[in-house]
This record gives structure tokens, C-alpha cells and sequence, in this order.
């Protein structure tokens, strides 16, 4: 054969269906099984097969692609809904939600509106300080962002294709396409299944790990016309196609096991109802999913799954829940229903009718109408949030906020009625300042950092400050005093790590191990009088093995300073505190940490060890607190916050100076 054929450019009503039930798997999976169905990747591959198609189409008609034409199409159906969805979340974002989610949400607005939220997710995702980020109402736009993406690149992959084909290789153009959507698909299916192991929160999230979805969905355009069965193998390899789709999210865990290999399940389940469809008799799954009333839901799909995930998290904030009852469920979905079919029937339809040909001036003016509102709205919003928190932080007085100076300073009182730092509008308090220095190494990273701070010219002593975040969350108190100790304080800052020999079960990466080992080597080489490392692991009774085994290699080296972990709240203590007050945030004692220091519990003692335990600062006999002297004690659910930290610098100094003691003892 010396071309492929392409079928003709037509209506195919079982795509249609397919978007619906995909829709409807993603919304119920959504709001009452709180996990992702792969419904997504059924858009995708759908997706791929029509745009593949369309622009096979346009070339054939017109010998190239108008790509202004092209996008202003794109545009007329994207952007309308798309838009409205997120005006509508600002709205409700500024008076439903937690203030201490508004800078996430502006951010997102922005990523949404211009088709990048997947990958701003994506670095979230593997940013261990992120991770604590609350659900917001437009998160979903991660998806349509990697669908906006193929839209815009597609076109310029088939335009080259046929240049190519035409131009240099003299080949026929839909067999030169087809040879380069497979090797998109290998390249990419390849790369999803190893990112997809070695950092699947980022791979979920990844462009070009998805994008295998979509060239199949090219293939399958270019080759249905060759994929002709009879009507019973038709007939079965249909049911089985759309039973794959529906059982997906049952049989596999999509959320941490997709993209990789894995989507080739749902994928293949749309493959074989678009092939069914070629040949039908009377039990077809195509007269099922092609049926009016799946061909009206898949004309409202792209609404409905626009509308539904922030009525969820509306929802779950106006009525402080975290699940949804069957009853209140089907509500959920009967609004989506309703305001998907009346932003695609009163606003999309009217503007898909203009003609492109006739109404470029008039359709571009139209989405321009959309996205000025938007960005205005949430520009306004941004500068009113970086206007409250320098207000607020102009507000701050020691002696309003004095934190833990309320338990160790007879003299300081905690002014009453106070709200308190860093709540509400600038909840989340600024990191430790290495951070902003980028003296650590991230989760998905490898090497070493070391970085010094303080007195760093002739100090007394040295400090190796080791670990993860649970480790650095401590700087802000050294800082402190390390003028008065003539101290140096070297940062060694991995995230998602602990200073330990033993990865906790796989709990710690592969990077995270050998970043120990370099850092092992780096104090040997020149040793520290103080390793600042903790000692335990949230409220475990015992100190971990690893750790342990770690300390004994510096034994006659350098002296280990191992503080206790701290208590961990039950969520993230500044939404809780904005949202509930102080009272209800903490956590008993008893949940928070372990009836006695886990060193207690060593059959030896460590001659090279000085244990600190200032878990007094963070809970009474009865309650560890959320908020202590009117600050937050912590940023999220178990970080110290940066202020808190500061305050708890005379407590901590003193266990420093004991420990330098014994460091100039054994010297």
C-alpha cells in the first residue's frame, strides 16, 4: 500500500459515551472513595485520536494547518468554562477556604489560566516542604493543562511531519506520520515507566510521560481503518473495552502506580471500543455508550468535570468534613449536572457557533473577555495578600508574641485575646533562612550541600547541623546564640532524610542513602565538636538502629548532639488554629509523644551522645499545643515554625553549653 488511509473527518458517538462514563468514574471516584479512577487517561487517549484526526483532515482539505484558526477553534471550546470555573473559585476560595491556602490558590489560578498546573503539581509533588499543601478547588486543572499542552504541540509535530515527508524524505505522509507517533509513544512509554518507578509523584504529574497516551490515540486514527474483525469478536472485545475502563481504579492503585505501564489498562479498554465500533451488530457496546443519553452527558462532560472537584472542596469546607455521605454525594453530582449543562448550553454553545473564517476578530475580542476578568480578579487578590501580610508583620511586638518565653521567663505574659503570629494571613512562616540560600540538597535530588553560618572566620566551635527538615527546623535557634557562643554552624540539609545508616524499610531514597554516606565522609575529613542531629523518630519509644549505628562512627571523633523529635499535630495547625481556634488543634500528650525519653530505653550508654529533650516546650502534662505565646508553634503539621523556633533559642542554648562541656572535657 503506498499510503495510509485515513477515515473520513466524522461524528463518532461512541467517543461521546466514553467521555461520559470517563466523567462520571472520575467525579465518583472523587467524592466517595476519595481515589482517581483513570478516567483521565481516557481523555487523553480520546483526545489524541480526534485532534490526530482533525489535523490529518485539515492538511488533506487545505494542504497545511492555519494554526491561528486552529487555536482561536481550541479556544472557543476551552476557554469559556474553563474560565468561569476559575473566577468562581477565587470568589468562594476568598470567603470559604482557610486564609493560609489563598497563596497556594493564586498560584494555581495563574498555572490553570495558562496551562502549566500540571508541572507546578508536579514540583509540589517532590518538594518534601510542599507536601503539607491542603486540597484547593483547582487542582483538577492539572490535566487540562498536559491536554493544552498536546494541543498546541501537536499540530506543529504533524505541520513538520509533512514537510518532512513531502520535502526531504519523499515518503508518503501518513506512513512517515505513523512512524513518528510510534516513536513518540516508545520514547515516551519508555521514560513513563522509569520515572513512573524511580519518582512517580513527579511522573503523575509529567508531560512527557503522558504524552505516549496521546500518540496512541495518533495510531489508532491512522490504523482503525486496517483493524476490521467481525461483528462477535466486535461484539465482545466492546464489553470487555468499557468493563476495563469502569474497573480500573478497582483493580489498580492508579494515584501512585500511573502513568508507566500501568495505563496501558484503560487506554487499551478505549482501543477496543473504538475498534468494536467499526463493525456493529444489534449488541454493540456502541448502541450502549452511543445511546442519546450518553451522547447528551458526553456533551456536558468537559463542564462536568470542570464543575465537580471544587464543589467537593467547597464542601468539605463549609461543612468541616473530610467524607462525603451517599446522600450528600448525589447532591454533589446534581449541582455539577446542573451547572455543567447551563454553562455549555448558555455560554460555550453560543460562542462554538461562530464561525472562525467569518469571527476571528470577534472570537479572539470574546476570550480576551474571559481571560481579563480573571487575571485582574486574581491580580487584585495577590497584592491584597502581600499588602495584609506586611501590615501584619508591621503588627508584630516581642511582647505580644513572645512564644516560649511564656514558660521559661517568669517575667513575660502572653497578651491576651492576641491573634495569633503568623495567623491568618501569613500562616505558613517563612522557611529557616538556608532554605532561601538553597544550602540543602531536594528530596528527588543527589550530591551535597554544605554551607556555614555564624561565626565563620575564627570560631570557638563547630556545629554540623545533619539531617532532614526535622534537623533544620532547629537553625532558626541556633542563629540565635551562635554570635554569643562564638559558635560556626555548618548546614548539612537533605530533605525527606535522616542522619542514618538504615533506610527505615525503603522509607528513605536511594539518594537519601548515599547523600549520608558523602556527608559521613565530609564531617571525617574535617570534624565537628557538635554532630546536631535527632534523636528519635516521632513518638517511637526507641531510637532507631540507624541512627545509633551512625553516631558510633564518630566515637572519639566528635560528639553527637541528639535532640528529641517533636510532638506531631493531628493537621495542618494553621488552617486548624484560623479555622477552629488554638484549643482545638492540639494533641494529648500520650499521642504525641513516647511515656518516656526513648534513650531511656538503650541497654548501654553512648559515651559520644548528648541527649536534649525540650519536649516540655511543646506540651503541658496533658496537651501538646498548637499555639504557645500567642505564636504558632508550628508551619504546618509537624515542622517548627521559623518564629516559635527562635523563641525556644535560650532553652536549646542551654543545652548546647552542656554539651560543649563535655566536648572540652573529653579534649
Amino acid at each position: 500500500m503506498s499510503d495510509l488511509n485515513i477515515p473520513e473527518k466524522k461524528f463518532r458517538p461512541e467517543l461521546e459515551g466514553v467521555r461520559a462514563v470517563a466523567a462520571l468514574l472520575v467525579a465518583i471516584y472523587h467524592i466517595w472513595l476519595g481515589s482517581v479512577s483513570g478516567g483521565v487517561d481516557v481523555f487523553f487517549i480520546v483526545s489524541g485520536y480526534l485532534i490526530t484526526t482533525s489535523l490529518i483532515s485539515r492538511i488533506g482539505k487545505q494542504g497545511k494547518i492555519h494554526f491561528f484558526e486552529y487555536i482561536l477553534g481550541l479556544g472557543r471550546r476551552l476557554f469559556p468554562i474553563a474560565f468561569i470555573v476559575l473566577i468562581f473559585s477565587i470568589i468562594f476560595s476568598y470567603f470559604l477556604l482557610a486564609q493560609t491556602q489563598w497563596k497556594q490558590i493564586i498560584a494555581e489560578v495563574f498555572a490553570s489560566a495558562f496551562y502549566f498546573q500540571n508541572w507546578q503539581l508536579a514540583a509540589n509533588a517532590v518538594d518534601y516542604l510542599a507536601q503539607n499543601n491542603a486540597a484547593t478547588p483547582l487542582q483538577h486543572f492539572w490535566a487540562l493543562s498536559i491536554q493544552g499542552q498536546f494541543y498546541v504541540t501537536w499540530p506543529l509535530i504533524i505541520s513538520l511531519t509533512f514537510v518532512l515527508a513531502r520535502k526531504l524524505f519523499k515518503t508518503p505522509f501518513r506512513k512517515t506520520l505513523l512512524a513518528v507517533l510510534g516513536s513518540i509513544f516508545v520514547a515516551s512509554l519508555t521514560y513513563s515507566i522509569y520515572i513512573t518507578t524511580t519518582n512517580q509523584p513527579w511522573a503523575y504529574f509529567d508531560t512527557f510521560a503522558r504524552v505516549w497516551e496521546f500518540s496512541l490515540g495518533g495510531i489508532l486514527a491512522l490504523t482503525i481503518p486496517y483493524l476490521v474483525f467481525n461483528k462477535m469478536v466486535n461484539t465482545v472485545i466492546g464489553w470487555i473495552g468499557l468493563g476495563i475502563i469502569l474497573f480500573t481504579g478497582i483493580l489498580l492503585p492508579v494515584s501512585t502506580v500511573f502513568p508507566g505501564y500501568a495505563a496501558l489498562l484503560p487506554t487499551t479498554g478505549v482501543i477496543l471500543i473504538i475498534i468494536a465500533a467499526e463493525n456493529v451488530s444489534q449488541f454493540n457496546v456502541k448502541r450502549f455508550v452511543g445511546s442519546k443519553p450518553f451522547l447528551f452527558f458526553g456533551s456536558i462532560s468537559y463542564g462536568f468535570y470542570l464543575w465537580h472537584w471544587p464543589l467537593l472542596i467547597f464542601y468539605y469546607a463549609i461543612f468541616n468534613v473530610d467524607e462525603v455521605s451517599f446522600r450528600d454525594g448525589l447532591i454533589i453530582l446534581l449541582l455539577t449536572f446542573i451547572l455543567s449543562f447551563v454553562s455549555t448550553k448558555v455560554i460555550e454553545s453560543p460562542i462554538r457557533k461562530l464561525s472562525i473564517k467569518e469571527s476571528k476578530k470577534k472570537l479572539a475580542i470574546i476570550l480576551l473577555l474571559f481571560m481579563i476578568p480573571l487575571l485582574t480578579m486574581n491580580t487584585f487578590w495577590s497584592q491584597y495578600h502581600e499588602r495584609a501580610q506586611e501590615a501584619f508583620q508591621q503588627q508584630i511586638d516581642i511582647l505580644d508574641y513572645p512564644g516560649a518565653r511564656v514558660l521559661y521567663d517568669e517575667s513575660v505574659e502572653a497578651t491576651a485575646e492576641i491573634t495569633p503570629i503568623a495567623s491568618p494571613i501569613n500562616a505558613n512562616s517563612p522557611l529557616p533562612s538556608f532554605y532561601e540560600d538553597d544550602c540543602f540538597v531536594p528530596m528527588d535530588k543527589s550530591g551535597l550541600k554544605v554551607c556555614s553560618y555564624g561565626e565563620t572566620e575564627n570560631p570557638d566551635y563547630t556545629i554540623a547541623l545533619v539531617g532532614g527538615s526535622h534537623s533544620g527546623h532547629w537553625f532558626p535557634a541556633l542563629e540565635q546564640f551562635a554570635e554569643d557562643l562564638n559558635l560556626k554552624i555548618d548546614v548539612y540539609n537533605k530533605d525527606a532524610c535522616r542522619f542514618s545508616n538504615d533506610d527505615f524499610n525503603g522509607n528513605l531514597s536511594d539518594t537519601c542513602m548515599e547523600w549520608n554516606e558523602k556527608v559521613v565522609n565530609s564531617l571525617m575529613t574535617d570534624p565537628p565538636d557538635l554532630i546536631f542531629t535527632t534523636a528519635t523518630l516521632n513518638r517511637e519509644p526507641n531510637v532507631p538502629q540507624g541512627y545509633l549505628d551512625m553516631w558510633k562512627k564518630f566515637e572519639g571523633i566528635s560528639t553527637i548532639f541528639a535532640i528529641r523529635d517533636n510532638p506531631r499535630m493531628k493537621e495542618d495547625t494553621p488552617t486548624c488554629v484560623e479555622l477552629h481556634g488554638p484549643e482545638a488543634c492540639g494533641v494529648p500528650r500520650s499521642e504525641g509523644l513516647s511515656d518516656i525519653p526513648p534513650w531511656e530505653n538503650l541497654k548501654e550508654p553512648l559515651k559520644n551522645v548528648y541527649f536534649a529533650d525540650l519536649s516540655d516546650y511543646f506540651c503541658d502534662d496533658d496537651t501538646c499545643h498548637s499555639v504557645i505565646g500567642n505564636v504558632l508553634v508550628y508551619r504546618d503539621q509537624h515542622h517548627i515554625s521559623t518564629l516559635y523556633s527562635k523563641t525556644l533559642a535560650e532553652p536549646l542554648k542551654a543545652h548546647i553549653v552542656k554539651a560543649l562541656e563535655q566536648v572540652d572535657k573529653h579534649n
